[in-house]
C-alpha cells in the first residue's frame, strides 16, 4: 500500500516539472528579450550619420610640404652637437692650483724594503750592461782578426770589405749648389719710410 502511494506522488512531482519547464521554455522562446536558435537575428538599427569627408586644397597641401622642406634644410645647415663625455670633463676642483699634494708617509720597513729594491736593481742592470759590452768587444775583435786574415789572403777582398755598402742605407741627398760671390753687392736694408725730422735754422 505504501509502495502505490509512493509511485503516485513521484508521478505527480514529475508531471509539475515537466509541466513547468515546457511553461518555461515556451516563455523563453515567445519573450522579446531572448532570441531562439531557429529564428532570424538582426542587429538594432544604427541612426548615425555617415562622417563628411573634409575638402581638402591642394595649394595648402604644397605650402606644407614647402615648409617642411625649409625645416628640413635648417636643421641640414646646423652641426650635430656632441654628446660630451664624463670622462673628459676635468673638474673644477682639479683647475685649483692652489692645492698642494702631500706625499705619503711610509714606514721604516716600507722605505727600507724600496731602498734595498733599488740596490738590487741596479746591480742588476749592471750586470747586463757589463755582459753586453762585453759581446760588443768580442765580436769587434773577432772581426778585427777576420779582415787581418782576409787583408793577407787577397789585397782586393779586404778592400772590397772595408768599402762601405751603399745598398744597405739608400740615401741621396743634393745639397746648395756653389755660387761664387757678387762683386760690390749691396744687400738691401729692406722697405721702410722716413720719418725723420729735419730742422732748419
Amino acid at each position: 500500500m505504501a509502495g502505490i502511494v509512493c509511485r503516485t506522488v513521484s508521478r505527480i512531482i514529475s508531471n509539475q516539472i515537466q509541466s513547468s519547464c515546457c511553461s518555461s521554455v515556451v516563455a523563453v522562446r515567445h519573450s522579446h528579450w531572448f532570441t531562439s536558435v531557429l529564428s532570424l537575428k538582426t542587429s538594432m538599427p544604427l541612426r548615425a550619420e555617415p562622417k563628411k569627408k573634409k575638402k581638402v586644397d591642394p595649394r595648402r597641401e604644397q605650402m606644407m610640404k614647402e615648409r617642411l622642406k625649409k625645416k628640413l634644410k635648417k636643421m641640414e645647415k646646423v652641426p650635430p652637437e656632441l654628446i660630451p663625455i664624463e670622462d673628459f670633463v676635468t673638474s673644477a676642483k682639479s683647475f685649483d692650483e692652489t692645492r698642494i699634494r702631500e706625499a705619503p708617509r711610509l714606514s721604516f720597513e716600507e722605505s727600507e724594503r724600496r731602498a734595498l729594491l733599488l740596490k738590487e736593481w741596479s746591480r742588476y742592470k749592471h750586470i747586463q750592461h757589463q755582459a753586453e759590452m762585453g759581446a760588443i768587444k768580442d765580436a769587434l775583435e773577432a772581426q778585427r782578426q777576420a779582415l787581418e786574415e782576409l787583408k793577407l789572403e787577397s789585397e782586393e777582398l779586404y778592400k772590397a770589405a772595408i768599402s762601405p755598402d751603399n745598398d744597405i742605407f739608400p740615401f741621396q741627398h743634393q745639397g746648395p749648389c756653389y755660387t761664387p760671390p757678387i762683386e760690390n753687392y749691396e744687400a738691401p736694408d729692406g722697405k721702410y719710410h722716413d720719418i725723420t725730422r729735419v730742422y732748419t735754422q
